[in-house]
């Protein structure tokens, strides 16, 4: 699937600490009626075939409602199931490397901190960088707050789109209006919520409001 920075309006991440035991498959659906424009795949306790199972039931999904689906960090498995592309962060394989092993036209991500990783991360070819955490989140322990004036720093330096991450959701989406964004990456949002297809359509309407 070509890359267009609109895929990344709401960008899903999965989580299925907010799942209370339920199968992902549903949820994500769920988000999928709801709009959002982009799936990465995150899972950290499945391994082996049953982490490709979960993953290509979630492609599938993604391929019906015409959604890019992308792999986080796993190179290998986003090979093994021609995903759309894959998200690294910093210590994980270069984007470099991953284009190399995923060819031309998958979509290569990165996670970047600063305005130096950023440019790193252009150079190496990302088609796209993840700047966050830009509120507090407990996705990530260990995920510093990144300020939103190095968020607009990176918008500026780089000339490929950038999607904020990290703790956002409707209440304070709108602070992130005018850093250069183009796009919101949300986890518990939209897995955490209650009815997920209605959260992810205000979320959807507050992303169109704030980026650009």
């Amino acid at each position: 699937m070509k890359f267009d920075k609109n895929n990344l309006l709401l960008y899903a991440v999965t989580d299925r600490r907010w799942l209370a035991g339920e199968e992902l498959s549903a949820p994500v659906e769920q988000a999928l009626m709801g709009g959002i424009t982009m799936l990465q795949f995150r899972e950290k306790k499945l391994t082996g075939e049953a982490l490709f199972r979960e993953a290509r039931a979630i492609q599938k999904l993604c391929r019906v409602y015409g959604v890019p689906f992308v792999i986080n960090d796993n190179v290998e498995l986003a090979a093994r199931l021609d995903a759309d592309g894959v998200h690294v962060g910093q210590k994980d394989m270069q984007a470099r490397q991953a284009r190399g092993i995923l060819g031309r036209e998958k979509i290569i991500g990165v996670s970047a901190h600063s305005v130096e990783e950023a440019l790193r991360a252009e150079a190496d070819g990302a088609d796209y960088i993840g700047a966050g955490a830009v509120f507090g989140t407990g996705t990530k322990s260990d995920a510093g707050t990144l300020d939103h004036a190095v968020l607009k720093e990176i918008c500026s330096a780089v000339k490929i789109p950038v999607v904020a991450i990290g703790g956002i959701g409707c209440a304070n989406m709108g602070e992130l209006k005018d850093t250069g964004i183009c796009g919101v990456a949300v986890v518990s949002a939209i897995f955490g919520a209650q009815d997920i297809k209605s959260s992810v359509k205000r979320l959807r309407a507050l992303a169109k409001e704030t980026v650009g």
